[in-house]
């Protein structure tokens, strides 16, 4: 079975096409930013109608760099949810109706489910059971995974998600659009000892998370600062006591899930675990627990076709598929998914 997947959620469109017997075989990927850092963050009209003229190319570019035709085709993935509705709606709509002139099964993945699989395409995939940690700019989650669609969610955001607050504290930096790179690389120029910001939520039991009044804090020690001349060097200065404390409170609740549960590997995924200083600190944390922790390769840590294609052919391949309609859903409990 051969799976063409279309990423289309937010501000990147992606487009792979995965082989159940010769794995990945294409993944294209345009993103939005360049547009978008005009305005400071994404504007969803803008990024729909960067979708629609962008996705008929890039599916031609994926069938090409991967030698298939329409006739090797056996089914068609596309992100249905969670994500900007308009923007979903595009990929649904274009993966649907190909479908559809094809002949082939659809199936709308989530796409969550798609991150948290990515560690799948790699060639040492991690085993069930395991922990995942999602962490991007919409979403900071710990759930145990015992298999496809088996999710159960043991800690979430209350507020701001990690990513969230990364792109905040960095546009208060002045740091750009999108934050999140952008304040690793300041950090590496700042003095971990001029700073300590608070671990929230670390001090009381449960595995849920808060990272608004992390962004507060930087908020306020860089006015109490911003003063006393030197100002770059501030904000380096900021911009590591914040991904410091951010880091270790996700490594300090994964250390806790590790323990209540007693599974022993980890995976992490979504946008910020390309973050080097997160993957070093829970690497050092999983030694310290005798367990495992797997990464997508940085390039599937963001939003990519690859995962959707994987995602929908596990799903097609279990017999699940479309009805001839589709849809989108903004918001999608990932714990509401079927077993397969």
């Amino acid at each position: 079975m051969r799976i063409l997947g279309i990423e289309t959620s937010c501000d990147e469109t992606g487009v792979a096409i995965y082989d159940a017997e010769r794995g990945l075989l294409s993944d294209v990927l345009y993103s939005q930013v360049v547009m978008h850092s005009d305005y400071g963050g994404v504007v969803p009209e803008l990024a729909s109608r960067d979708h629609v003229r962008k996705l008929l190319p890039l599916i031609r570019e994926a069938m090409q760099q991967a030698d298939t035709t329409r006739e090797q085709i056996g089914g068609i993935a596309y992100t249905a949810g969670p994500g900007l509705v308009g923007a979903l709606l595009v990929g649904a709509a274009v993966g649907r109706s190909l479908a559809w002139g094809w002949g082939v099964p659809a199936i709308g993945v989530h796409h969550l489910e798609g991150h948290l699989l990515a560690p799948m395409l790699e060639a040492s995939p991690p085993p069930f059971p395991f922990i995942a940690l999602l962490v991007s700019g919409g979403h900071t989650m710990l759930i145990t995974v015992k298999g496809v669609g088996q999710y159960e969610i043991i800690g979430e955001s209350l507020d701001d998600a990690v990513g969230e607050a990364f792109d905040k504290t960095a546009k208060l930096l002045d740091l750009g659009y999108p934050g999140g790179p952008a304040l690793e690389q300041m950090a590496k120029k700042g003095d971990a000892n001029r700073f300590r910001f608070p671990r929230p939520m670390t001090d009381r039991p449960g595995l849920d998370f808060s990272f608004s009044g992390l962004k507060t804090f930087a908020m306020n020690t860089l006015r109490a600062n911003e003063m006393n001349g030197q100002i770059d060097q501030t904000r380096a200065d900021i911009a590591l006591a914040f991904q410091t404390a951010a880091v270790e409170t996700l490594a300090i609740k994964c250390q806790r899930a590790i323990r209540e549960t007693d599974i022993k590997q980890l995976v992490v995924a979504g946008g910020v675990s390309a973050n080097s200083a997160l993957r070093e600190r829970l690497d050092r944390m999983a030694t310290k627990e005798h367990a495992a922790v797997a990464y997508p390769r940085l390039k599937f840590c963001t939003d990519n076709g690859a995962m959707i294609a994987y995602a929908g052919y596990l799903r097609l391949k279990a017999g699940q598929m479309e009805p001839a309609r589709f849809g989108a859903r903004a918001r999608w409990p990932i714990d509401t998914l079927a077993a397969l």
